[in-house]
């Protein structure tokens, strides 16, 4: 995939508000350590995640999304009205239907003849979303386009943890393991053809994806029925295998996206990767030859926020000026699928 058109306009997101530290979830699984013998602090020393965010009980994913996209779009002064496409791609939706992306489509004033629709794929849904505007753009089908997400850890982190004090097994602790880890957040990517700014800056030059789907079940996060007429949510990952096969994946999938863009691997100036863990970090930066000092990071206390992560990386990036002009920067995702899409952009 190559893009000439295609402008990544403004990043912006909204960070949840409640503090949850490491510490305080091990403290609340004190009952298990006890009867597993398992010494607290294991979970910040596997992941290197000290702490992560929590919206409020109750809060609506649409108010995450629909504060995140204000924010594009007052920074760019483009009006709802300009605005093709708009595209939910959060793993947490509000309902089965209608599409989340209708709520926060309403709350912004976008109607008309904007295409207005949900896309999920696990923690990659903003990169599906990127290219599925990026694809609208360089079709010359759309000038503008609007790509959200807002996800939330704090349901269930509850219904994990409640389970984990119920079952107290070594064999359900570890598959429930990586849900402690997640976080919450909102993100918005305004992308357009460059005409409204007239800016050059962050442009996208093209990407590649890539799918192991024979692994599929390696992560798995729903409902199931409860017996009882009712259902209930559960999640569970098989991390070691997760890792494992995700950085052979982002092998392969780097090997044929440096083609693509047109780069040798020395020639990338900063990487941002999915936020996973310190593990997750070190394994596929080391694989891919890209030296540390070219990743930035938030999932030390900002945790996994699922397909919010990586963007929400890149914005804090972009403000704090991580991320400069004219930099080759590669967004690196790799999400249960098992999928992986990088791209490209001249910052």
């Amino acid at each position: 995939m190559k893009y000439r058109k295609v402008t990544i306009e403004a990043l912006g997101y909204e960070l949840a508000p409640v503090v949850v530290t490491t510490a305080e979830l091990e403290a609340r699984l004190d009952p298990l350590y006890r009867y597993l013998r398992i010494t607290p602090g294991q979970l910040q020393a596997l992941t290197g995640i000290r702490e992560r965010r929590w919206w409020e009980p109750g809060y609506p994913l649409s108010h995450g999304a629909i504060a995140a996209a204000r924010k594009v779009l007052s920074s760019t002064g483009i009006s709802p009205d300009e605005i093709g496409a708009l595209i939910y791609t959060g793993v947490c939706r509000e309902q089965f239907e209608p599409a989340t992306a209708c709520r926060i489509a309403a709350g912004l004033g976008i109607s008309g003849k904007t295409a207005v629709f949900d896309l999920s794929n696990a923690c990659l849904g903003v990169l599906n979303g990127i290219l599925n505007v990026a694809n609208r753009i360089e079709l010359g089908q759309i000038k503008a386009g609007l790509v959200v997400s807002c996800e939330s850890a704090r349901e269930i982190n509850e219904v994990m943890i409640a389970r984990m004090l119920e079952e107290r097994t070594m064999q359900h602790f570890a598959a429930s393991l990586a849900t402690l880890t997640g976080g919450s957040g909102a993100v918005a990517i305004l992308l357009t053809d460059g005409s409204f700014s007239g800016s050059s800056r962050r442009r996208l030059l093209g990407g590649t994806t890539q799918a192991a789907p024979e692994h599929h079940r390696l992560c798995l996060w729903g409902v199931t029925p409860d017996g009882k007429g009712g259902y209930v949510q559960s999640m569970s990952t098989d991390g070691v295998n997760v890792m494992n096969y995700g950085v052979e994946l982002g092998r392969r999938t780097w090997e044929d996206f440096l083609p693509q863009v047109g780069w040798e691997t020395d020639d990338v100036d900063q990487v941002v990767c999915h936020q996973v863990g310190s593990a997750h970090q070190s394994a596929i930066l080391k694989t891919l030859g890209i030296p540390a000092e070219k990743d930035f990071t938030t999932y030390e206390y900002l945790g996994n926020m699922g397909s919010v992560s990586l963007p929400l990386t890149a914005a804090i990036a972009d403000e704090r000026d991580i991320l400069e002009a004219g930099d080759k920067v590669a967004f690196l995702g790799i999400g249960s699928g098992l999928n992986c899409i990088m791209l490209g952009m001249e910052w």
